[in-house]
C-alpha cells in the first residue's frame, strides 16, 4: 500500500509550534500525537473540536494513527452538531475548552504523558479519507467535501511551494480558524508539509494580533482576511515586523491591498480556492487581476463553466465563478454564477454591487441580499443591510444612486448594528436571509 508521511522533515529538533509558554518540537509533537493516539476511543469519526491549532494538531495526527477521519465543519453551533450525530453515529467530539456538545460523544483533551522513547514519523496510507470539511454555507447548507490523505500532502507541498515557503519557511500566525478550509490548509498543511512552524492561538483582535507576531520569530506570515485585515489596519496601533501576509475567503480589494503592504512593508498574497476543491491559485493583488494556479493544478472548460482538476483536487470540481482562462496557468475572475443578477434586462453581479457599497464614505460593512420571491410586478428587489454609524439610509442611498444604476438600488436600505458573518468574515446566506426576516418581510418593507 502506497503511504506518505505525516510530516515532510525529519528533523525531530526542529521547532513543530510555538505555545504561550514557549516552542514545541517535532519530537515533542510526535510523542504527544502518540500519547493521545493510545488513548482515543475506537470509532471511525473524530469531530475536532479544540480551538487550540497545536491541540488540533496532536488530535488531528492521533486520529490518522486510529485509522480515523476527522470532521471539521466551519460552524460550532447546536445545530450542526445535531446535524452530524445523526449522519455519523459513530462520532466522538475532542474538545479543548467547555463548548456545549449535545448529542454527542464527547471526549476531552487530556494532559498527555510523553513517552521515553524516540518517535518516529508515521507513515499514512494515501487513500486513507482523513478529512471531511464542510462549506461555510454562504450560498447554503453546507456540504461535505471528503479530503484522502494522499491529496493533503500534495495540498501543503503545492502551498508551500506557490509561496515560496518551501525556500524560506516563516512561522505562521493565523486570525482564522484550523476547521475552516482556508486555516486547515494554510496553518496547518503548510506546518505539515511546507516546514512551518505555527502559532498555537487565533488572535482576533488588532491588538491580540500585534501582541502575536511580537511573540514569535521572524520570518512571520500573517494568514488572515479582508475582514479581519481591515479592522486590524483601522486600529491604527503598531504593528511588529510581518514578512509576508497572506489572505482569502472574500474578495480583496485593491486599496486595503496596498494600504497593507504600505503599513507593514510586506507583500500581500491572496489565495483563490473552495473547501470543495482546495486552494488553487495565488496573486500579489497589487500586481493586477491575473490569478496563477498552485503547481500541479489544471483548470478545464465546459461550455460556460469551469472545472478543477489533477494536483490535490479530488476528482473533477466545478466551479462557482465566472473564469477567464489565460496562457501559462493564469486565469482572471469575473464573479461568481450565483453572484450574477438579471433585473429587467440589467446585468450586475453582488460581488460588483457590495464593492460599491463598501465605497461609501462612512460605511463600515455592508452587503446586498437578493431575496427568492419576486415583488407583485415580476420584479425582485434587492435589499441591502448596512453598518454605517452616523449616516441615515437616505444619505447612503443618495451616494449609491451616483455610483449604480437606479434599477439596482436596493429597496429598502436596512441600517443594522452589525452583520451576521462566521469566524472567517464571511457571511452565510442564511444569516441574511434571517436579517430580511427580521427586519423587511416583517415590517412589510419593499413592496412598493
Amino acid at each position: 500500500m502506497n503511504r506518505l508521511p505525516l510530516l515532510a522533515g525529519d528533523d525531530l529538533a526542529a521547532v513543530f509550534a510555538w505555545r504561550p509558554e514557549g516552542p514545541v518540537s517535532v519530537g515533542d509533537y510526535l510523542a504527544d500525537v502518540h500519547a493521545l493516539a493510545e488513548r482515543l476511543p475506537a470509532t471511525g469519526h473524530l469531530l475536532n473540536l479544540c480551538h487550540d491549532r497545536y491541540r488540533f494538531a496532536v488530535g488531528f495526527a492521533a486520529g490518522l494513527l486510529r485509522g480515523m477521519t476527522s470532521l471539521q465543519p466551519s460552524s460550532q453551533s447546536p445545530e450542526t452538531f445535531r446535524r452530524l450525530a445523526a449522519d455519523f453515529p459513530d462520532l466522538v467530539a475532542l474538545c479543548d475548552d467547555p463548548v456545549e456538545t449535545p448529542e454527542l460523544s464527547r471526549f476531552d483533551f487530556p494532559l498527555l504523558v510523553r513517552g521515553r522513547s524516540t518517535p518516529t514519523i508515521p507513515q499514512i496510507a494515501v487513500d486513507h479519507l482523513a478529512a471531511i470539511l464542510f462549506t461555510s454555507g454562504s450560498t447554503g447548507l453546507p456540504q461535505a467535501q471528503k479530503k484522502t490523505w494522499g491529496k493533503l500532502v500534495l495540498n501543503g507541498r503545492a502551498g508551500a511551494q506557490a509561496l515560496g515557503l518551501d525556500r524560506r519557511p516563516h512561522v505562521l500566525v493565523g486570525t482564522v480558524p484550523v476547521q475552516h478550509s482556508y486555516g486547515f490548509e494554510s496553518t496547518f498543511l503548510l506546518a505539515l508539509h511546507g516546514g512551518c512552524p505555527f502559532w498555537s492561538g487565533k488572535p482576533f483582535y488588532p491588538q491580540d494580533i500585534a501582541s502575536t507576531l511580537a511573540a514569535v520569530p521572524q520570518p512571520r506570515l500573517l494568514v488572515t482576511t479582508p475582514f479581519h485585515l481591515s479592522a486590524l489596519l483601522a486600529a491604527g496601533i503598531d504593528l511588529p515586523a510581518v514578512d509576508l501576509l497572506l489572505s482569502a475567503t472574500a474578495p480583496l480589494s485593491t486599496k486595503l491591498a496596498t494600504e497593507a503592504e504600505t503599513r507593514t512593508g510586506a507583500p500581500l498574497l491572496e489565495i483563490y480556492g473552495s473547501t470543495e476543491s482546495g486552494q488553487l491559485a495565488s496573486r500579489r493583488t497589487t500586481d493586477g487581476a491575473t490569478w496563477t494556479l498552485l503547481p500541479g493544478v489544471r483548470l478545464e472548460q465546459d461550455g460556460d463553466h469551469t472545472l478543477a482538476c489533477a494536483g490535490h483536487v479530488e476528482g473533477r470540481v466545478a466551479l462557482s465563478d465566472v473564469i477567464e482562462l489565460l496562457p501559462d496557468g493564469r486565469f482572471l475572475l469575473h464573479g461568481r454564477h450565483a453572484d450574477l443578477i438579471n433585473i429587467a434586462g440589467k446585468r450586475t453581479s453582488l460581488a460588483y454591487l457590495n464593492h460599491q457599497l463598501a465605497a461609501v464614505p462612512g460605511v463600515a460593512d455592508g452587503a446586498f441580499f437578493l431575496p427568492d420571491e419576486e415583488s407583485p410586478d415580476g420584479i425582485t428587489r434587492l435589499a441591502a443591510f448596512v453598518v454605517a454609524p452616523g449616516l441615515t439610509a437616505r444619505q447612503i442611498t443618495v451616494v449609491l444612486r451616483q455610483r449604480i444604476e437606479a434599477i439596482f438600488l436596493p429597496r429598502p436600505l436596512v441600517l443594522v448594528d452589525e452583520l451576521p458573518r462566521n469566524s472567517t468574515g464571511k457571511l452565510p446566506r442564511s444569516g441574511l436571509q434571517t436579517l430580511y426576516a427580521e427586519h423587511v418581510e416583517r415590517a412589510g418593507h419593499g413592496r412598493s
